[in-house]
Formats: C-alpha cells, structure tokens, sequence
C-alpha cells in the first residue's frame, strides 16, 4: 500500500492511499480517482516527502522514538469549516434520504411522472444521465460528496 498527497484541477489537496503506483496510474487514467471536495476526476499526485521510519536497532539506540502525528491531523475529522459544513450535510441527507445507488436517474423520473411515491431520495448517476434529467425538468441537484462505500 502507498499514501498519495494528491490534488485536483480546482486545487483541492487530499491523501488517499493505493495497492501501488501502477493501480494509482491506472484509476487515474480512468478517471476513478475523484477529489474528495468537489468530485473532480482531473486528479494528480502532488509533491509530498516519503515517510521514513528509522530501522529497529536505530531506534533502539536514540531510546524510545515518539512518531509524530501526519501533517494535517486525523484525516476521519474535518478540518476546516467547510469540511465541518459539507460532514453535518452528508449526516442529514444520509438520515432522511433514502439512497437508491445506481438508479437514481430512474427513480427520480419515476417520482417525477407520478409512477413512484415521493420521497427524499440521494444516489449516483453520471453526468450524461443528470443534465438529461434537468432538459426534462427533473427537480435534482448534485451533492458536494460521494455515498460512502465500503472498500477493502
């Protein structure tokens, strides 16, 4: 596994971690890799220093050596305001939306014509699929974060 510092074309800076370099290189050509603030897939890696451990007997030797806390903090708590606003968002969209994933086109022009009953609903779709549901009058707007996914 390796830490990327990365950043995207709107200059967001994030750190996400990937099985090599060759999996980042081949996310990112993909366009899988998407900034963390806005979604942007135009990412890249930035400038970052490697984290080097000094060997065990090094270690040893200096005494007890204490590992400083990543540049940043804890990435899991939001760091600025913003990141504080965009968490209590996600927080009451997850609590009274319903997600619907992948289907959320579908569903949404279903709630629309009066097929399906109305409800809060979130989920994905690509982009093609969300500017054909605002030509059709489709009231939905994009969300400053991706569903959270469980990953291995």
């Amino acid at each position: 596994m390796i830490q990327y510092s990365l950043k995207c074309a709107e200059g967001h800076a994030f750190d996400s971690w990937f099985q090599s370099a060759s999996a980042f290189d081949k996310l990112a050509t993909a366009g899988m890799v998407a900034c963390v603030v806005c979604g942007c897939t135009r990412v890249e890696k930035s400038m970052m220093a490697p984290r080097v451990r000094p060997s065990r007997s090094a270690a040893g030797e200096a005494g007890a050596v204490k590992q400083d806390a990543p540049k940043g903090g804890d990435l899991r708590t939001p760091a600025s305001e913003l990141e504080k606003a965009v968490a209590a968002m996600r927080r009451e969209v997850e609590s009274k939306a319903d997600y619907v994933g992948l289907e959320f086109a579908a569903e949404a022009r279903a709630m629309h014509n009066g097929e399906s009953p109305e409800r809060a609903i979130y989920g994905e779709a690509r982009l093609d699929e969300a500017k054909k549901l605002v030509d059709e009058g489709v009231p939905v707007a994009p969300l400053p974060f991706r569903p959270q996914r469980k990953t291995n």
